[in-house]
This record gives C-alpha cells, structure tokens and sequence, in this order.
C-alpha cells in the first residue's frame, strides 16, 4: 500500500509499506462475482525524501495506518469457473465502493506519537481553521486483476486497485498556505505551530499544500480463496 497527495505527487510505490487483509466473493455469473474485503496497512512520505527542491525545504511528513471495508463487483473479460478446464482463468475489473479510517502521525524524537488531527496544524479546532477533519472517509477503489482456478475447491488472484478518497487530509496537509504560528501556538499549543510549519528556511508564506485535489492511495496484492460448500455451476451468457 502507498500513497498519493501533497507529500507525494508523482512516484508510484513509494514508500510502500505491507498490507493485508479478508475477502468475501459470491460468484453470481461466469462473467461477474460480487466481493467485499477488509484490508489494513499504512501509508507514509517524507519531504526530506523528495526530488523537487521546494518539497524538500517543506519538510513535512506523516505517517497514517488505514483500515478499510469496501464492497462492489468483479467484471470477468471472459467467463470463468472454478474448477473449469474451459474457463479456468480470467482477467477483470474491479470497481467498489467503501470507506477507510486515517489517523496521520508524526514520532517525536523517535519514539513518541504525536497525533497531527488533534494538534490542529492548521488552526483545526479553531477560528483559524474551522473544525477538525474526520478519521473515517469515504473512498472508490478502482482496479484491474487477474485470476485463475486453483483445482476445483480454490482460486488465486492478483489486483492492483486506485482509492478515490474525497479527503485532503490523508497527510494532514490540505491548506495552500501557513497559517500565522503565533496564533496558532496561542490556540492549539506551540507543538501545533511547529509542526504547521517545518520550512528549512524560517518562511511563514511558503506553500503548504495544493486545496485543489485530494489525495489517494494504492493497494496492490494477491490472495487465495476458498470455495464454501459443494457451489454450484455459475451460468453461462447468452
């Protein structure tokens, strides 16, 4: 699993961190499968990290574990069967909807968690910056696969899913611009206004964030299923 956002706008797979989790299928058709899943992992970036100059004096970073539960369909290419000899493997497309939970951090020297959400880096919690985002979003994943039988009683697949989110607050950067550290550190604590502005050159009128996209994330995994009780024969198109 990795992300897509502020602190990460172009490298796909990095920073990939290990993710797994529990799928249900119900295969209504040679050609479509209904699924739901529970997957859990974690996203991170870093500026320091960064190619672009202007990142790398930003930086920031987080840290947010992800636990989501989404449900939708499996559109075979061709048709497919468990345990088939005539139809025992099938790309397809996978298109879900769901919702996650977020919760981004940063360590303090290390070893202490700091929660960003409840700092309020950007005056959260404030008049300066109106209320607190949520931990639980919604999301869309949007995929392509691959899967095949395994015998008559298994199956092995292989997805690569987008998340729409409809959050900028993955990385608890949202905001274009800092807001004043002397008001935030009198509102939210001095921990908020250091933490809203780690700039390696002192500027308050940097840019912070982009408030016109929102952010993503990328599973991509593999997985065997099992099949439950004898099944039945999924119907052919006409």
């Amino acid at each position: 699993m990795y992300y897509i956002g502020d602190l990460n706008q172009f490298r796909p797979y990095y920073q990939t961190n290990f993710s797994g989790g529990i799928v249900y299928r119900y295969h209504y058709h040679s050609r479509l499968t209904f699924r739901a899943n529970f997957t859990a992992g974690k996203v991170e970036a870093y500026d320091s990290e960064s190619k672009i100059e202007m990142n790398r004096n930003r930086n920031l970073q987080f840290i947010s574990p992800i636990r989501e539960v989404a449900a939708g369909i499996e559109f075979h290419y061709t048709p497919f069967q468990i345990g088939s000899k005539r139809h025992p493997a099938t790309a397809y497309i996978l298109a879900q909807v769901g919702g996650f939970s977020m919760d981004p951090f940063v360590y303090y020297d290390e070893v202490e968690k700091l929660n960003l959400r409840k700092l309020g880096t950007e005056g959260q919690g404030s008049a300066l910056g109106g209320r607190r985002y949520s931990k639980y979003q919604f999301c869309i994943p949007l995929g392509l696969g691959f899967k095949m039988s395994l015998g008559k009683v298994a199956t092995f697949n292989i997805d690569m899913a987008i998340r729409k989110t409809f959050t900028d607050y993955l990385d608890d950067v949202g905001a274009d611009y800092y807001v004043d550290p002397t008001a935030l550190a009198a509102v939210n604590g001095t921990e908020a206004a250091y933490y809203s502005n780690r700039s390696l050159d002192g500027s308050r009128f940097g840019r912070r964030g982009n408030s016109t996209t929102k952010d993503w994330y990328v599973y991509t995994g593999g997985m065997i299923t099992i099949r439950l009780g004898r099944g039945r024969e999924c119907s052919e198109p006409r």
